[in-house]
């Protein structure tokens, strides 16, 4: 059944999709509360306050129903020293008794409003009816019922156990043969009772479940989020297939430019290739590399009219958009070594990567910068 509440207050509380805390209905074995009460009595008038007041013990067992209700009974006896009614014994240890049932109004809740957490003090208005007997040595002991209405002041000592300040006024409301035999409530017939009260508590308390903030514009968030990342893996879906064909007019290109013959030109109108070949995630030139780069300097220095036109490239290790950042830089490694190293001017070199090549059917000599070399 506390399963069903606890769920019952997640779905409440997310409906209202605010951050706040409800709380889960207690079944019958929770929150019960057995106490042992000790203190004094005395009447209340009529009589003497301090020459009258005697010492009292009682025991109650109650249960908390609401944070705000409880019900319970609880007895209590006025013990026999002879200083009450004249100093005339009773024919018991008792000078008188009470059995009854007694409701309590938690003012703490009622005023403060309910918390989660256990309250190191809080104040109950008591309301309570019962039966009432005097132990007298002279004629009958009488009956009677009583009224009784106080305040609990409790203090939380830890979570089962705690301690409680309980003033209260019981009236005797039928009287018992003295002149102020009329029923009602009459101070004449009333008893002034302090006591404190010694209590076990039963139960984990009132139980509360926490319903998380409203977190719809997170949730929005983060679905427009997982809608970009799908387009953007369709447009790498996109690129790759893109590539695959550019990679297939490149093969297919190859193998035409394979097929032909060698053309034999003369030397003075003849395009020079060379390859500038790196090691695998680098764009560093090599020392064994730098031959070649020198060979494309004297050249252009031999030939100031000349130019020279470098492609980078890459192998297909690792992903699309590394190897094209990878292609570029080894384009630009042998444009910067031509500018710095050989003083070539920046406007006689064409750099550009051309992203994963498939010229070579070594994968490895595809690391590579072609330069074409033009008057």
């Amino acid at each position: 059944m506390k399963k069903f509440f606890l769920a019952s207050a997640l779905v409440g509380c997310c409906v209202m999709g605010a951050s706040s805390q409800e709380l889960i209905e207690p079944t019958f074995g929770d929150n019960w509360q057995i106490g042992l009460d000790a203190g004094v009595t005395t009447p209340l008038k009529g009589h003497s306050f301090l020459g009258n007041i005697r010492p009292a013990i009682g025991v109650h067992v109650g249960k908390q129903v609401s944070p705000l209700f409880g019900l319970g009974i609880e007895s209590m006896f006025g013990i026999n020293t002879s200083s009450v009614n004249g100093g005339r014994h009773s024919k018991t240890a008792f000078d008188d008794s009470y059995l009854g049932a007694y409701g309590t109004f938690n003012l703490t809740n009622a005023f403060l409003g309910f918390s989660c957490d256990q309250r190191p003090f809080t104040v109950d208005a008591l309301l309570g009816i019962g039966w009432g007997h005097e132990f007298v040595s002279y004629g009958s002991d009488t009956n009677h019922i009583d009224a009784k209405a106080g305040l609990n002041f409790n203090f939380a000592v830890s979570d089962n156990f705690s301690i409680a300040l309980k003033p209260s006024v019981q009236w005797n409301l039928t009287g018992n043969g003295t002149p102020y035999k009329n029923m009602g409530m009459n101070a004449h017939r009333a008893n002034f009772n302090l006591a404190v009260g010694f209590n076990y508590n039963f139960g984990p308390g009132f139980e509360c479940v926490t319903c998380p903030p409203d977190n719809s514009a997170e949730l929005s968030e983060l679905n427009s989020r997982v809608n970009a990342l799908r387009a953007d893996i369709d447009g790498r879906d996109a690129a790759l297939a893109a590539a695959n064909a550019r990679n297939a007019e490149l093969t297919a290109a190859l193998a035409a430019a394979e097929s032909k013959p060698a053309k034999v030109v003369k030397e003075n109108t003849l395009s020079s290739v060379r390859y500038v070949f790196f090691k695998i995630g680098s764009s560093v030139i090599t020392p064994d590399q730098m031959p070649n780069v020198d060979m494309i300097a004297a050249y252009l220095n031999n030939h100031p009219k000349a130019k020279v036109q470098i492609r980078g490239y890459a192998s297909p290790d690792g992903s699309i958009e590394v190897n094209e950042r990878l292609a570029t830089a080894r384009a630009q490694s042998v444009k910067n070594s031509l500018i710095k190293k050989y003083r070539i001017a920046a406007d006689r070199i064409d750099a550009k990567g051309e992203g994963i090549g498939t010229m070579f059917a070594e994968e490895s000599w595809n690391r590579v910068s072609i330069c074409t070399l033009e008057e």
